[in-house]
Formats: C-alpha cells, sequence, structure tokens
C-alpha cells in the first residue's frame, strides 16, 4: 500500500465511514486519467484479478476497481503493478454510494459484478448488491448500449440477478439463452472465486444486459407482452 498508493489509489471525500461518500462528490476523471475514454467500473474488484487481466488487454479504456476490504486492495496494487496496468484506478469505497456520488449520468460504458456476497439467508438478502435500487442506479449510469456484466456460482442468487434485472425497464438482456442467462465472457480470467465454485460443483452463470435508458418501455417488449 505505502508503495503503490500513490500510483493506483484515487482519494475521495468521505461523509460518515471511511468507505462512505461524500454527497456531492464527484470524479475529475481527466485529472485522474490524463485524458477521457470509456470507462468501465467493477463492484468488488476484490484482488484485482480481473482487472488486471483485462485492463492491459485494453488501453484505450479506463477502469475502476471499488472494494473496501484493505488486504484485497493491497493485493489488487501488487496484481495491477505487475500486469504494468497503468489504465485502472482503485476507490476504497461502498460501490453504490461510489456510483451514485461519483459518476455522472451516461458515464460508464461498463460495468461488472462478479462474483459477489450472495447473502444466502433470506434475512440477510436485502445486503445483496443486485437489487432494484441498483439496477436502477446503473441504468442511469451506463451509456445508452452500454453494457453490465454480471456472474456468480450461486443458483439462488442468479435467478434473483436475473429477477432484478428484468423488472428494470431501463437495461434489457444481451445475448440471453432460454433460461435467460448469456454465454460465458470469455475475456474474464479464471479467479480463485469461480475456481472455488467450480472445484465445489456449483454452475457458474453470466448475465450480460445493456442500458437502454431514454428508449419507451413498451420498446422492450414483445407483441405478446412478454420482454425480449
Amino acid at each position: 500500500m505505502a508503495r503503490l498508493a500513490g500510483r493506483y489509489l484515487v482519494e475521495v471525500p468521505h461523509d460518515t465511514t471511511t468507505t462512505s461518500v461524500a454527497p456531492g462528490s464527484h470524479l475529475d476523471l481527466e485529472r485522474i486519467f490524463g485524458r477521457r475514454a470509456p470507462l468501465t467500473v467493477e463492484i468488488g474488484s476484490g484482488s484485482g484479478d480481473v482487472l488486471a487481466s483485462v485492463a492491459p488487454a485494453h488501453p484505450e479504456r479506463d477502469f475502476i476497481g471499488f472494494e473496501v476490504y484493505l488486504p484485497s486492495v493491497a493485493s489488487s496494487l501488487t496484481s495491477l503493478d505487475r500486469a504494468g496496468a497503468d489504465n485502472v484506478r482503485i476507490i476504497v469505497a461502498d460501490a453504490a454510494a461510489g456510483l451514485e456520488h461519483l459518476i455522472g449520468p451516461g458515464e460508464l460504458d461498463e460495468l461488472w459484478t462478479f462474483f459477489a456476497d450472495p447473502w444466502h439467508k433470506k434475512r440477510h438478502h436485502k445486503r445483496r448488491i443486485v437489487n432494484p435500487d441498483m439496477a436502477r442506479l446503473a441504468a442511469s449510469r451506463l451509456r445508452p448500449g452500454g453494457l453490465w456484466r454480471l456472474a456468480t456460482d450461486w443458483q439462488d442468487y442468479a435467478w434473483w440477478m436475473l429477477d432484478v434485472l428484468a423488472a428494470e425497464p431501463g437495461l434489457e438482456p444481451v445475448d440471453a439463452g432460454p433460461d435467460g442467462f448469456a454465454p460465458r465472457w470469455q475475456e474474464r480470467p479464471l479467479t480463485r472465486y469461480e475456481n472455488k465454485g467450480l472445484l465445489a460443483g456449483r454452475a457458474v452463470r453470466d448475465l450480460t444486459w445493456r442500458c437502454v435508458r431514454g428508449q419507451r418501455a413498451d420498446s422492450l417488449q414483445t407483441p405478446d407482452g412478454s420482454r425480449r
């Protein structure tokens, strides 16, 4: 952290806690990256495995990871340094607050949510990061045509996410099969979280949804009234 924080960490104004974000804050992306480029945000970037793999392959894009667990942040800085990923920054803050206060409407090209905590117990479902409020927020922050990529190895969370996304009129599915899920995104590396699920015999399900903000809700329906 001491060696690499100045290179990769972005300090943001906090509100009441060390992971909150003060209302009225906003990221100066041109100052942070020295340019304006398509922006991807990862919610819960963990140890930085996905960012360290994908970002160097796309030097024309910029990436921000939100992560609150400091040991994971430290690991991600090391991973990014080893990969030479100069187009990535990490913010130690709650992702929902970060998207709401730091990212403006239509500023996101892609949003990623991979293997988020499933919060298995029913009384804890309200803590799931993929919820109706987050879906509305994502649809407002993505540019029209921008993508939200998700993946989970827990079946009940996969169906939960599918229901949440289908209920948001500002989003529509991309490349969805008969079950509603998308093919695995081939650029996503096999992380330890995904590998752990596979070793346990759990199926990994991907979802890819596109922002259609600004379109009429009825344009997202087939003649029989069902969603596309």
